[in-house]
């Protein structure tokens, strides 16, 4: 989320929560560009309760004329789904190898998010998500380092090593940027792109069915809350600079 429209970003957050079982459900666009799928609708008056499972805890409201299309989808089971990342790329063991201090890491992120116009705490929220601050992780797949770049995207960005923190971070947010400018400043689909490949996020013409990656869409999306309240606050008690940390036991 670009940093001059951070907060707006708690309702298409709910929108990660989609069925995890193959069954019929609804391809929703709504005016503002945002798409989701849920599972069924109540309409009350001039207002629509779209629930986005077969439960009752998990819905949004939304006015009627701001609904510009429906489409009915059938989704495959979660074991069908092919995610090109998978989930949990990093370990207790090679987080022993980190060694960037809370500091170092804080600067890192402070550099590429000024050059990319880009959040603090939603590159700290990415890259805690995606590696839990470890420059040494590499995922089965091979996404490798802080943001967990795939070889071939790293190429194409630039990156010559991957393992050298201030390269990684610069490309994942270089890429990070380059995705919200094509999904315009849209939080949710920009992370669906960035965790399952913009192909995904294009076909499915929103978040993809991915178990993985709704997962990891509300995982980013959570603790940029998170961190982003918790920095509102401190600023409003005159408590200073914050540290954006990542590490894995933050906050949990």
């Amino acid at each position: 989320m670009r940093c001059r429209i951070a907060a707006v970003f708690l309702l298409p957050a709910l929108a990660v929560f989609l069925p995890s079982v193959a069954r019929a459900a609804e391809h929703i666009t709504l005016k503002n560009g945002f798409d989701l799928i849920c599972d069924h609708r109540q309409v009350d008056g001039d207002r629509v309760r779209l629930y986005l499972d077969d439960s009752s805890a998990n819905f949004i409201d939304v006015g009627t004329t701001e609904i510009v299309a429906v489409e009915h989808v059938d989704l495959p089971h979660a074991a069908n789904a092919q995610a090109p990342k998978d989930a949990a790329p990093y370990s207790e063991a090679n987080l022993r190898d980190a060694k960037l201090t809370p500091q170092a890491m804080h600067e890192l992120l402070t550099q590429a998010g000024s050059a990319h116009d880009l959040d603090v705490d939603l590159l700290a929220s990415v890259v805690r998500a995606e590696s839990g601050g470890n420059p040494h992780a590499v995922s089965r797949t091979g996404a490798q380092g802080l943001m967990q770049l795939m070889p071939k995207t790293a190429a194409n960005l630039g990156v010559g090593n991957s393992f050298a923190p201030g390269e990684n971070v610069n490309g994942g947010t270089a890429y990070l940027d380059a995705l919200l400018k094509k999904y315009h400043d849209n939080l949710a689909l920009a992370l669906a792109a960035y965790n399952a490949g913009p192909a995904a996020v294009d076909r499915w013409h929103g978040i993809p069915p991915y178990h993985e990656t709704r997962v990891y869409v509300a995982r980013v999306i959570r603790e940029f809350n998170r961190r982003y309240a918790a920095r509102m606050a401190a600023q409003k008690q005159g408590s200073g600079t914050q540290v954006a940390s990542v590490s894995p036991s933050a906050g949990r």
